[in-house]
C-alpha cells in the first residue's frame, strides 16, 4: 500500500488556544489517522482531545490486519477506554470538570476503511469526482434535519449548530459509530475538526481535494480558506491520498507526520 499523507492545525483567527489534536501515522501495511476537537475551556479541552489521540492510538498500535470483525470491536473499545479515562480525570480534577472531546479515527489497510467516529468532527471520501461525507455529525442540528425539522442549509446557520450531543468523556459510557468499507486507488480522505467544516462548506472542500496538488498544499488551502472566512475555531485537517491499494512500494509522507501533533 503506497498512500501519501499531510496534516495540519491552527488556532484560527479568533480562539486564544488550540484545543484540537490530530495523530497521522503510517507504513506500508496500515495508517491510523485520527482528529479531536476538545471542548471544556481552554487547559481542560486541550487535555481531553491529547488523550482521545494518545489513547486510540496506543490501543490499535498492534492491530495490523484489517479483515474481519476483530478490529471493528478493537476501534469501538478504543474509543471506549478513551472515554473512561477522560471522564475519571474529569471527576478526579475539579479544574477538568465538564471536559470532553469529538474523535473521528481512520485505519487503513489491506483494501479496507475502517472509521470509528464519536462526534461532530467528520471524515469525507472523494472518489470518482464525488465527495461523499462518511460520518455523521452527533449533534442536535443534525437531530432536527433527520427528523426533517431543518434543511441541511437551515442547520449550517442555526445558533445551536455548535452543540453536540455525544462527545468522548462527557459520560461514563458513550456509544461510538464504527463503519468499514473498501478502498481504491485515488481514493483522497479528509479527516477534519468543524472548525474547517463550518468554516468551509463542501463544494470548497471539493474544489480543493480535486485540485491535484499535493495533500500538503490541499491542507494549507483548506486552513488558508477557513482563516480568510472568519477563522471561528481551531482548524485541523489531515488528509490521505490512496496512491497504490496493494504492493510493496513505500509510503509516502508530507506536511506534519508525528504521532500528536497540536499547536
Amino acid at each position: 500500500m503506497q498512500l501519501s499523507v499531510a496534516a495540519g492545525t491552527d488556532v484560527g483567527r479568533i480562539r486564544a488556544g488550540n484545543e484540537d489534536s490530530l495523530y497521522a501515522d503510517a507504513d506500508q501495511e496500515r495508517g491510523l489517522f485520527i482528529v479531536a476537537d476538545g471542548m471544556g475551556g481552554h487547559a481542560a479541552g486541550e487535555v481531553a482531545s491529547e488523550m482521545a489521540v494518545q489513547i486510540v492510538a496506543r490501543d490499535l498500535t498492534d492491530v495490523r490486519d484489517l479483515t474481519g470483525n476483530p478490529p471493528l470491536s478493537r476501534m469501538a473499545e478504543a474509543l471506549k477506554a478513551a472515554n473512561r479515562a477522560i471522564y475519571e480525570r474529569t471527576i478526579q480534577e475539579a479544574d477538568k470538570q465538564g471536559m470532553g472531546t469529538t474523535a473521528s479515527c481512520i485505519m487503513i489497510g489491506q483494501g479496507r476503511w475502517i472509521i470509528g467516529h464519536i462526534g461532530d468532527s467528520r471524515i469525507y471520501l472523494l472518489r470518482d469526482g464525488a465527495l461523499r461525507q462518511l460520518t455523521k455529525d452527533h449533534s442536535y442540528v443534525q437531530e432536527q434535519v433527520d427528523a426533517g425539522f431543518l434543511t441541511p442549509e437551515q442547520a449550517r446557520y442555526h445558533p445551536y449548530s455548535n452543540v453536540i450531543t455525544r462527545c468522548v468523556g462527557a459520560n461514563a459510557a458513550v456509544e461510538a459509530d464504527v463503519l468499514n468499507g473498501e478502498i481504491q486507488n485515488g481514493d483522497l480522505y479528509l479527516v477534519a475538526s468543524d472548525g474547517l467544516t463550518g468554516m468551509v462548506e463542501d463544494p470548497q472542500l471539493k474544489k480543493i481535494l480535486e485540485s491535484r496538488q499535493s495533500p500538503g498544499r490541499m491542507v494549507d488551502a483548506m486552513i488558508t480558506e477557513a482563516n480568510r472566512r472568519g477563522g471561528l475555531d481551531n482548524i485541523t485537517a489531515v488528509v490521505v491520498q490512496v496512491l497504490q491499494v496493494h504492493g510493496t512500494g513505500s509510503t509516502g509522507t508530507t506536511g506534519e507526520q508525528a504521532a500528536v501533533s497540536h499547536a
